[in-house]
């Protein structure tokens, strides 16, 4: 296993970078095949999220891997090498899985806790596989990780120590009054349909907001969820939706707008909030979750408004306390990448015990058959006594030494067993190889759907 890591959050960059470096779905997928055609990868999948840019894949060489990654992640952000390389960190081995796993639980998070990552690790998978990047190593660990989150947040109170950006978000908005007792009553406009805004809306509603209007490029998508708000034994809430070119004049009604789209320019120009503001006595409240950002910066300062963006929510998140579970958190990401390595190394030996095995039943077929040409009166009862004689004599010999090495090759610096075996028993390279390759396509294919 050489896995290897390159990327940055906002704990390594500032929101500025993050901004810029933001990738969209297209370039993600260019990303992951530009990955693949450079020499030092094997497969890649991309983690992009609002507070986070990370390329995962499977290198034959650290530092060409490491120069490598680096440069395709500035040429695809359209960020410069030199701009974005102070912000990069790298995690090689072990210290990536334990990472990716610390991520899936997150504690690597701008709200620590929360669980929302946990899809994104999901999509990042889904998306390795369907552009055929992620490979037996990166499916394996990115399985392993979705299943580590969620034993994390099972087994203990992770939950607790943090919540959704959109509910830090809110409370950051209502300041130091409860988000239920600063939303009552008020008119919501959510700007996107994706699943941040399906989240904001919801948690709107529950909030107690009296009206949730949903703007989205696509309408379709926008009537999908407000036909789930307005649903009996739902939110109670009023919801409709709306095109993009009202949110000018939805804006103007509304009291709290939470934006969060991919769109790759501004949604809402300080120019449009001040129109919007021009005459009202109440204050008007604005959430942007969108990286890069929806809504002007500028609108921080327009009397009457109040914007609460990533940049902010990193700040304050900064000052957020830490529960007491994050501890058993961690001993949980501890354990599950040392059970991660050693599964990892047993498996990488496991094409050499078949070659062996492999190789030990051609060896048997051809003393029978050597031993039917000095022996032709034997019948076939006795034939096949004396070949299965043959067969156990051969298990039994190699029984405790494969089994033996499985063992020792799970263990730190068991990568060395394997090429022991070939060397003591002379096993052709190519046939190992072609176990190897026959492994992994059955794993692509077994792994095909499960995220």
């Amino acid at each position: 296993m050489s896995l290897l890591v390159v990327g940055l959050s906002h704990r390594s960059a500032p929101v500025s970078i993050l901004e810029r470096a933001s990738l969209s779905a297209d370039t993600q997928a260019k990303l992951l095949q530009d990955t693949l055609a450079a020499e030092p990868a094997a497969e890649a999948t991309v983690l992009a999220t609002c507070n986070r840019i990370e390329l995962y894949a499977d290198v034959d060489k650290f530092h060409a891997g490491v120069a490598e990654l680096s440069t395709l992640l500035a040429q695809h952000s359209g960020v410069g090498l030199d701009e974005l390389t102070p912000y990069l960190y790298v995690h090689y081995e072990d210290r990536a899985v334990h990472h990716l796993f610390s991520v899936a639980c997150g504690l690597d998070s701008m709200v620590v806790g929360e669980g929302q990552i946990l899809g994104q690790i999901k999509d990042t998978l889904a998306l390795g596989q369907d552009l055929h990047t992620a490979g037996r190593l990166l499916n394996d660990l990115f399985q392993q990780a979705l299943r580590v989150g969620k034993r994390a947040h099972s087994e203990t109170g992770i939950d607790r120590a943090g919540q959704s950006l959109v509910t830090f978000g809110l409370e950051q908005l209502a300041q130091d009054t409860d988000v239920d007792t600063w939303a009552k009553g008020k008119k919501a406009l959510v700007i996107g349909a994706g699943s941040m805004s399906s989240l904001a809306a919801a948690t709107l509603a529950r909030s107690g907001v009296s009206e949730i209007v949903i703007a989205n490029r696509t309408l379709a998508r926008a009537e999908r969820l407000a036909q789930i708000l307005n649903e009996p034994g739902g939110t109670g809430v009023a919801a409709r939706a709306v095109e993009m070119v009202a949110v000018g004049d939805e804006l103007t009604r509304a009291d709290v707008v939470v934006s969060c789209t991919g769109a790759t320019g501004l949604v809402l120009t300080g120019e449009a909030v001040e129109d919007a503001t021009r005459g009202r006595r109440d204050p008007l409240f604005l959430l942007d979750l969108a990286m890069p950002r929806d809504i002007d910066a500028a609108a921080h300062r327009i009397p009457g408004v109040r914007l609460v963006d990533i940049e902010s929510l990193a700040e304050a998140s900064a000052d957020a306390p830490m529960a007491s579970d994050v501890d058993q958190v961690r001993g949980i990401v501890s354990d599950e990448v040392a059970a991660f390595g050693a599964a990892q190394r047993a498996a990488h030996i496991t094409p050499t015990v078949v070659a062996l095995r492999t190789m030990a039943a051609e060896v048997v077929a051809g003393e029978v058959a050597r031993l039917e040409g000095r022996l032709p009166g034997l019948d076939d009862k006795q034939r096949a006594e004396i070949t299965q004689t043959v067969r156990r004599v051969v298990d039994k010999l190699l029984h405790a030494p494969t089994v033996r090495v499985k063992q020792l090759a799970s263990e730190p610096g068991g990568a060395g067993y394997a090429d022991a075996l070939r060397t003591l028993f002379d096993l052709d390279p190519e046939t190992v190889a072609s176990v190897s390759r026959a492994d992994l396509n059955d794993a692509d294919v077994k792994n095909r759907g499960r995220v």
